[in-house]
């Protein structure tokens, strides 16, 4: 038979993935700047986020909703510190 049929294991894991980002958006979390995608059969997972907490948090949250997946992650905490010096402007 032809490949045309949709691959069950690919619908699995783009339900999966809807799954975990109505789960980052409705929870405590609220991280809308999250983005998890389905590329070459791995997600990928990227954003930023305020503060090393909520990365762990979201960190957790990801491993849960897709264990047994192919996950790469890219989630760094935004650079909220405030500057050791004054700005030089032209």
């Amino acid at each position: 038979m032809s490949g045309s049929a949709p691959d069950r294991s690919e619908e699995n894991i783009e339900y999966r993935v809807a799954h975990l980002r109505d789960r980052l958006a409705a929870e405590e979390l609220g991280e809308l700047g999250v983005r998890a995608e389905v590329r070459a059969g791995a997600v990928v997972v990227t954003g930023t986020v305020p503060s090393a907490q909520c990365r762990e948090t979201v960190l957790r949250t990801v491993h849960e909703a897709l264990a047994g997946l192919s996950v790469h992650t890219d989630v760094v905490v935004a650079e909220t510190a405030t500057p050791d010096h004054a700005e030089e402007l032209p």
